[in-house]
């Protein structure tokens, strides 16, 4: 048996994952273990975890795949530095940078104490990308598209996908990036965290893109490839610093001084939110569907494909998503749940199976539960570890009465932690880490932004629905286990979910089957059988901090917030009355 372990190493997003004659076994992003979000290093507890969960150990595997390649591009880097001469700052952090991918092997040899013997590929970071975007999906042809920052010196790679194969059709190179006009934004809006591009998704909504003619001047789209001018931005000319070091990483501004010639002052953090902004985030989002959508009916002509896989950063705005097969020519969609950075160590482990070693196709991603899990024995040892008289702890062995029990919670208008099985991989909580709500209380979304998730009033929260009932909700809905789509809310049924509809009337669904998560499924069922609506309100089970892993995080996540009842398996948790 042929162990291929995939990382994601000195990037956003570190993770690792072990595939075994190309199956995926394990997968988990290191900011689950170390609590510290979309963690950039080397992801050494993640590739514990992985190895762990196989059963495996470093010396017996024969592969590591690493999602970057410092040599690719090589040429256009020399050509950028000789031509442009950007900030000393911005070139050693990526010098800095190279020499640590560079000693992965030396790292892995002193985890596995000199014991590690296998090769050491090295992937670059957007055929990843791609790599994890279609040998993951169900389809045998489909054409591939990436879009993200940079990776490797890239923003964008299309391919064609045959079998194990893919055909690389083009790529979009420094400075020129879509993910970077978003990220700007993003900054100038005064979102200043990495990863707050989706908080800026969500506030669009709001607005309306009056001024999106503004903002296409600092793109150009034609013939299926776009152009940024660099004059708005300073990754081009001065170069932007970035920290890629261990803990969050922290990115210089992107935006040049015209953004303000543009649009007026920058929003400082913290600052009121008014109509402008939020007509900035509506003309961004309206700008990046058009050069999306012209690249994507650019793709489909060439290859003639009606399916269509997506990775990369940009791959989870999902707004723009729900759209594709609408705006475009593809009728089947696939963006499997780590489409971001964290998903570039699955498909350096997959490129390396199907690409470099020929080996077949056998594995489709039909979940997301990759991570650890935790049994009773590690929930009772951190319920023992409560302060005593501060809970109130019930075991609940027989299933049906745990979901009638908690259905009935949610009922009431209780909100339920809900932590079962496996971890999610991927950023979305998908109903083994969720926090949840019933759907129909409009008073639920303030509430639970309020008293629980400490976050802004403007974002909206997600619906999960029985895949076999979503149609009925959802207009020109599809099967999404994942949550990386939006889709309008019928109308005859706004009313009725008050609570996952946004102000524009769309949801960012989540489809729940018997197969994919059985006990999840079972819930909404009974949620159903009690209330006749097979819908819930699921968030991610945190409050500012990475998804929940361990039984101990979800328990001290429940005591320092509004969460009124806990289920731990088949333990339920809440606060003594009276």
């Amino acid at each position: 048996m042929t162990d291929v372990l995939g990382i994601n190493a000195y990037h956003a997003d570190s993770a690792a994952v072990l595939l075994r004659e190309g199956a995926l076994l394990a997968a988990i992003e290191e900011e689950r273990l170390n609590r510290t979000k979309h963690w950039a290093g080397f992801p050494e507890r993640s590739i514990a975890a992985v190895l762990e969960m196989g059963s495996a150990t470093l010396a017996g595997v024969e592969h590591v795949a690493v999602s970057r390649d410092p040599r690719a591009h090589l040429l256009s880097k020399l050509r950028f530095v000789a031509g442009r001469r950007p900030a000393l700052g911005a070139i050693l952090s990526r010098l800095r940078n190279m020499r640590r991918l560079g000693d992965i092997g030396g790292r892995l040899a002193e985890l596995s104490e000199g014991r590690f013997a296998g090769r050491i590929h090295a992937v670059e970071h957007h055929r990843a990308h791609l790599a994890s975007a279609f040998f993951c999906s169900p389809f045998e042809r489909a054409a591939c598209l990436t879009m993200d920052g940079f990776g490797d010196f890239v923003s964008s790679m299309s391919a064609l996908g045959e079998g194990n194969t893919l055909h690389v059709l083009d790529e979009v190179g420094f400075p020129h990036s879509l993910g970077v006009l978003y990220t700007a934004v993003t900054q100038f809006l005064g979102f200043d965290r990495y990863g707050d591009e989706y908080k800026v998704m969500g506030m669009a909504a709001y607005g309306e893109p009056t001024l999106a003619d503004r903002l296409r001047r600092a793109v150009r789209v034609a013939d299926g490839r776009y152009q940024t001018d660099p004059a708005w931005f300073r990754h081009a000319s001065e170069g932007v610093t970035m920290s890629w070091e261990g803990g969050e990483p922290r990115l210089g501004p992107l935006w040049s001084d015209r953004f303000e010639r543009e649009f007026g002052p920058a929003r400082r953090p913290g600052a009121e939110i008014t109509d402008r902004h939020r007509d900035l985030a509506a003309s961004l989002q309206a700008v990046y569907e058009e050069a999306l959508f012209e690249r994507l009916r650019w793709l489909q002509r060439r290859t003639g494909a009606d399916a269509l896989c997506l990775a990369g950063g940009c791959a989870l705005n999902s707004v723009a998503n729900g759209k594709v097969v609408a705006r475009t020519g593809f009728k089947r969609l696939f963006v499997q749940p780590a489409a971001g950075d964290a998903g570039t160590a699955l498909g350096a482990a997959q490129y390396v199976w199907h690409q470099v070693l020929g080996r077949p196709r056998g594995f489709v991603m039909e979940h997301a539960y990759w991570g650890p899990s935790f049994g009773d024995d590690a929930i009772d040892a951190a319920l023992s570890a409560a302060p005593n008289g501060a809970l109130r702890v019930r075991h609940v062995p027989r299933e049906q009465d745990l979901l009638e029990e908690t259905a009935a919670a949610l009922d009431a208008g209780l909100v339920v932690g809900w932590y079962q099985g496996r971890t999610e991989w991927g950023p979305r909580a998908l109903g083994n880490r969720s926090i949840l709500a019933d759907a129909r209380r409009p008073e639920m979304k303030d509430l639970l932004n309020a008293r629980i998730k400490r976050r802004e009033s403007f974002r909206p929260f997600a619906p999960s629905v029985l895949e076999e009932r979503a149609a009925e909700y959802f207009d020109g809905s599809a099967p999404d286990p994942f949550m990386v789509t939006v889709f309008p809310i019928r109308p005859e049924k706004r009313a009725q979910i008050p609570a996952v509809a946004h102000v524009d009337g769309t949801g960012r669904l989540q489809t729940v089957s018997r197969r994919g998560n059985p006990r999840y499924w079972a819930l909404l069922r009974a949620f159903e059988k009690r209330t006749g609506v097979p819908l819930l309100l699921n968030t991610s089970f945190n409050d500012n901090e990475p998804i929940v892993n361990t039984p101990g995080e979800a328990l001290a996540c429940f005591q320092r917030t509004g969460i009124d009842v806990l289920v731990l398996g088949d333990r339920v948790v809440d606060r003594p009355r009276g």
